[in-house]
């Protein structure tokens, strides 16, 4: 089953031109880019043209569904990763950041134990637009969510109101993307999102006026 982008909460436009989209040659073009990368063609050697002849479509069937193979390739990562959250809890800033963390944690996994995630992850840095088209698509969606999380918690005041959000966003989340990324051997225990948060959060947390 291919996972768009819009599956994944992620809101995206859907084009107006073209004929409707069909889940099969999406599927077999998704799957023809999945075994070029399987086959080990870096990601700069693989053309519109190259994935239309291993998918066995024609070019303008890709032209009508992805603007190019930067968008296409955004999928086809997607598809491949952990599906992000559909719904946040909504029942505290704690909760809702310790699934978000959690989703953080699955993809590190998943980027440990497949071995194509892990290689194009690491290509895809070297190619500016590519990149470009994976932070505007997946990474700033998530950057907000985790964001508008922290602003809850302030309306809500489950955080201190004074606290610059964008950078507490990066704090809470900074602890995941080191042992996830930077440090690949390092354990990522099932608790570990709950224990990131809890920890933070015993800092962060408005401090309650002494009783008289």
């Amino acid at each position: 089953m291919i996972v768009s982008l819009a599956g994944k909460g992620i809101a995206v436009e859907q084009p107006a031109r073209g004929r409707p989209r069909s889940e099969a040659v999406e599927r077999a073009i998704i799957e023809g880019t999945m075994k070029l990368l399987e086959d080990g063609v870096p990601l700069a050697e693989i053309s519109i043209e190259r994935i239309a002849r291993t998918a066995g479509v024609g070019k303008a069937t890709i032209y009508r569904r992805w603007s190019g193979k930067e968008e296409l390739f955004v999928d086809v990562l997607r598809a491949a990763e952990p599906e992000d959250p559909e719904r946040l809890p909504g029942t505290s800033m704690r909760d809702d950041l310790i699934v978000l963390l959690e989703s953080l944690r699955q993809r590190g996994l998943a980027n440990r134990d497949s071995a194509i995630l892990h290689n194009v992850h690491a290509q895809m840095k070297t190619s500016p637009k590519i990149w470009a088209a994976y932070h505007n698509s997946v990474i700033a969606p998530r950057r907000r969510m985790g964001i508008e999380v922290l602003r809850r918690g302030q309306q809500n005041g489950e955080l201190r109101a004074d606290l610059d959000v964008e950078l507490v966003n990066d704090i809470v989340v900074g602890p995941m993307l080191v042992r996830a990324i930077l440090h690949p051997d390092a354990e990522l225990p099932d608790d570990l999102a709950e224990r990131i948060v809890d920890t933070l959060l015993a800092g962060l947390r408005p401090v309650s006026s002494p009783v008289a």
